[in-house]
């Protein structure tokens, strides 16, 4: 498994979103455990959850007590650099809110160090900006949970490039990673992605198989993945990742996965070495 950094953690180049377990459409616990630990095998040493990552009112964080269950029943599960996040809420009709106050910041880090079983959270991130509360005062709690060490790196989601100079300012340099959603089937975060790529900070793709559906199939607008797929004898959601990985040393895709063989394919994108012309005609899809 190849490697990248996030702040001064190496971290597995290709992660796990474990979402995928814990919302709408979600298999049974024994499942989900065999897939993180299946991505543990394969070499995958980060773990994307949050505690809005479940489906009824009052199982707030069923995610990441799935992923710490998974961690403590694996033998290389201290070896996992568990990124979770705060400011995201679900009332359990479905919906997604938002609460990006300090106050519900600071009480929703206190719960996930305990739902993950630690001392300090090891990523810990801003969910998504709450229009009805400043930025500003949002990535401040962020600060003041990395100054007392009750976690160890900070990182913001679904931001702009002004949002990420802004936060890694109030964070004094330390903004150690970006989520945003990019995929073949949504490239608009590439300022964001190149505005990493200046700053040495990790940007982390959310739902980067966007647009390359789970039977392999392509969309119309992205038949180039499937034709390179074939080439190399891979699946189609491998390409992406490698394209992905292509794109700049600081992407650590995040692909969601609830099976055992999916996590494992996603893993394997690591190994796989796209060459100029894989590169120009995804580029060009």
């Amino acid at each position: 498994m190849q490697t990248r950094r996030i702040g001064s953690v190496e971290v597995s180049a290709i992660g796990l979103g474990a979402m995928p377990m814990s919302i709408e459409g979600r298999p049974d616990e024994a499942q989900s455990l065999a897939a993180l630990h299946a991505a543990i095998d394969a070499g995958v040493t980060l773990i994307d959850t949050a505690d809005a990552y479940h489906l009824y009112a009052d199982e707030v964080g069923h995610n990441e007590s799935l992923v710490a269950k998974a961690l403590a029943t694996h033998p290389r599960g201290k070896d996992v650099l568990v990124a979770t996040k705060g400011g995201h809420r679900r009332p359990g009709d479905g919906s997604w809110t938002l609460d990006g106050s300090p106050e519900h910041l600071r009480r929703a880090c206190e719960a996930s160090l305990g739902r993950l079983g630690v001392e300090a959270v090891g990523l810990y991130q801003f969910h998504r900006p709450d229009p009805r509360v400043p930025f500003a005062e949002s990535v401040g709690a962020l600060r003041e949970l990395l100054d007392e060490g009750k976690i160890v790196m900070a990182g913001v989601s679904n931001t702009d490039p002004a949002q990420i100079r802004e936060a890694n300012e109030i964070l004094g340099g330390r903004l150690v990673s970006v989520q945003n959603q990019y995929s073949p089937a949504f490239r608009s975060s590439e300022p964001e992605l190149r505005l990493c790529d200046e700053l040495g900070i990790a940007f982390l793709p959310w739902s980067p198989l966007g647009g390359i559906h789970r039977a392999g199939e392509l969309g119309s607008a992205h038949g180039a993945f499937a034709r390179v797929a074939a080439r190399h004898g891979v699946s189609p959601q491998q390409v992406c990742l490698a394209w992905m990985l292509a794109a700049s040393p600081v992407v650590i895709p995040i692909p969601g996965s609830s099976r055992p063989e999916t996590a494992r394919d996603s893993a394997a994108a690591a190994a796989l070495v796209l060459d100029a012309a894989d590169l120009a005609e995804l580029d060009a899809s």
